[in-house]
């Protein structure tokens, strides 16, 4: 039985980035060994366990082919046979395919001499180049877009021609037409996270999965906008703008994916009304509905991704408008009740103020002033109001109305504040 780190941990110190969790593969095992040995088995479909103290992964050294018809399951071969450079030829890029033993492990630096790389994963790391390992790449069309978060983490990293040549013959093959909602989710999730996020999209379009992932998203490139207001004009090239902006201000999950769905009616405009995009956002929200229902979002982002594609442009347009007006901007968006979502809500629309050619480094003075105008609404106490007008026999709507008066009286104050 031999135990060697794998994968991700070994990339990163190579790298000098900081490590990934680490992985292990144990060849010339078997399940009952690992079993006696004391770690916990922890796969259904494949032969991987806990380690007793550490609760680190460690899978028995395997092969695996695609089952026939479709992708969905894996033909897995675990057993004391399969080599440990057999289990390192099913992995995806070569930059993930390197080895070392167990026992090296927590040298450092890494010696290079007792790496195992039969698929020389170092020489492409030393290049920048993402590449698959072997044509068992195909087996799986998550791989594209796993390839395509690695180069949102990696921006700085080619695709091998062959791998996108593979990758755009397997879209064509229809390989990624009928995905598991949850591991495309997964992966989506993964790379909006990384440190530039419009490169998972551009790679994602350059092999054509994109068209059929996200043809939502896809269709905004070639379409275009006004100037005066988008100097880049081109949406496609304003939505990765966006997504990158949000990367630079830390924003969470959610508002990048608020980032990434906000301007989606855009791609439906009729050509003669170009480049004014005017009802933009209500279509927005609806193609939303549709994409959230396929891939399965989370109902807490798929909601804040509704509220942004809504409210965009009146956030956008907010200084404009006088206490009763942000007022029911505030009410529209739920932020009394859900304060936190609002500011959720408006980091996302900074990054769409922001994520404009040339205007990267511009000021948001909405976000600031609607927080305001939401921290004076939210100080009201509503419980003696609601009392008193009780007392005068007024029931819900009127006790409602007595409210929002007393709250547009409060932003009102705040506002003249601000002004003064």
């Amino acid at each position: 039985m031999n135990t060697y780190l794998v994968g991700g941990a070994i990339r990163d110190a190579l790298l000098g980035q900081p490590g990934s969790d680490r992985d292990w593969v144990v060849v010339g095992a078997t399940p009952p060994q690992m079993l006696d040995a004391g770690f916990l088995p922890v796969g259904r479909d494949f032969p991987v366990f806990l380690h007793p103290e550490t609760r680190e992964e460690y899978a028995l050294a395997r092969t695996e082919r695609k089952s026939a018809p479709g992708y969905r399951g894996f033909v897995v071969h675990a057993s004391p046979e399969v080599t440990l450079e057999e289990d390192l030829a099913r992995r995806d890029l070569t930059i993930n395919a390197i080895a070392l033993p167990a026992a090296l492990a927590d040298v450092q630096p890494l010696p290079a001499e007792a790496l195992v790389d039969p698929f020389h994963g170092r020489r492409d790391l030393q290049h920048k180049v993402l590449r698959h390992v072997t044509e068992a790449f195909r087996e799986d069309p998550v791989r594209i877009l796993r390839l395509a978060r690695f180069g949102a983490r990696f921006a700085d990293f080619g695709v091998a021609p062959q791998t996108m040549a593979l990758m755009r013959g397997m879209v064509e093959a229809g390989e990624a037409d009928a995905l598991v909602p949850e591991r495309v989710w997964q992966e989506l999730a993964r790379g909006l996270m990384e440190a530039k996020p419009s490169r998972m999209f551009e790679l994602l379009r350059e092999c054509g999965a994109l068209a059929v992932l996200l043809p939502e998203v896809d269709r905004l490139w070639g379409v275009p906008q006004p100037a005066a207001h988008h100097p880049e004009v081109d949406t496609g090239v304003h939505l990765m703008l966006v997504l990158d902006m949000a990367a630079q201000l830390q924003a969470p999950l959610g508002v990048r994916f608020a980032c990434l769905t906000h301007d989606l009616g855009k791609g439906t405009t009729p050509a003669d009304v170009l480049p004014r995009h005017i009802g933009h956002e209500q279509r927005s929200a609806r193609l939303l509905v549709g994409l959230c229902e396929r891939w399965r979002v989370p109902v807490d982002i798929r909601e804040l991704a509704d509220v942004v594609a809504r409210e965009h442009g009146n956030i956008h347009r907010s200084d404009s408008l006088d206490a009763a007006g942000v007022l029911r901007l505030l009410e529209r968006c739920d932020a009394i009740r859900k304060p936190q979502r609002f500011e959720d809500v408006l980091l996302a629309c900074e990054c769409d103020a922001r994520g404009r050619l040339g205007l990267q480094d511009s000021a948001y003075p909405q976000r600031a002033r609607l927080l305001r105008a939401l921290a004076a609404a939210r100080a009201v106490d509503t419980a003696p109001i609601a009392r008193a007008a009780q007392e005068k026999g007024r029931k819900g709507p009127q006790i409602g109305a007595a409210i929002h008066a007393a709250r547009a009286s409060a932003v009102r104050a705040a506002l003249q504040a601000d002004a003064a």
